[in-house]
């Protein structure tokens, strides 16, 4: 009995610091999930030199993984301009949704960095990534700041519009046709992207 007592007191003292660190890391072990409803990215097209419209995707979806990869689709069906006939343009002459269904941003992050985030807590980040759209994948710096809301929720928004060349996506030739249906002198190929995007712990 004595013996089984000291194994079991053994393993006791072993599991505490193992139990201790699982729990420490359980908000990177178990992952991030975006919640739509608290997440934002929108971009701005440029017409005639300086008139500005604000697009935006009503359907995202998004992960962080224990490793730190960060996975964000924008499903381009969904593209809301607010005019449901330049809607339906952007999908069928710009994007060509047919054979291009979403555009998708990953990065890489230290998870430790929102890991050990307490609530309140803002950390600026600063990662390498990549944008793949229109059957092309274009690398990207990554500006964001990170807000932990509670021990469940982190935000996550750009300090810098992403800024998209649309030639390097092979999307010129949609432009152009939409330039011309609009009978417009101009729209821009530099387009500025921002986002605010919410995460969840897989935990909760």
């Amino acid at each position: 009995m004595r013996q089984l007592y000291r194994r079991a007191s053994s393993y006791a003292t072993l599991a505490g610091p193992a139990l201790a660190l699982a729990l420490a890391a359980g908000p990177v072990i178990a992952g991030w999930t975006m919640d739509p409803a608290r997440s934002h990215l929108s971009y701005v097209s440029i017409k005639a030199k300086d008139v500005g419209e604000v697009n935006t995707f009503k359907e995202m979806a998004g992960t962080i993984d224990d490793n730190g990869q960060v996975t964000v689709s924008m499903f381009l069906d969904s593209v809301e301009t607010l005019v449901p006939i330049r809607n339906e343009r952007m999908r069928e002459i710009l994007f060509e949704t047919t054979n291009y269904k979403e555009a998708t941003l990953t990065a890489k992050i230290d998870p430790a960095i929102i890991a050990g985030m307490e609530s309140g807590q803002i950390a600026e980040i600063t990662a390498e990534g990549n944008l793949s759209l229109h059957g092309a994948t274009q690398p990207m710096i990554i500006s964001m700041q990170a807000a932990k809301l509670g021990d469940g929720t982190v935000m996550v928004a750009s300090t810098k519009p992403l800024i998209v060349d649309a030639a390097k996506f092979g999307l010129t030739d949609g432009i152009e046709k939409l330039r011309e249906i609009a009978g417009l002198a101009s729209i821009s190929h530099a387009v500025p992207v921002t986002f605010v995007m919410t995460f969840v712990s897989a935990q909760e």
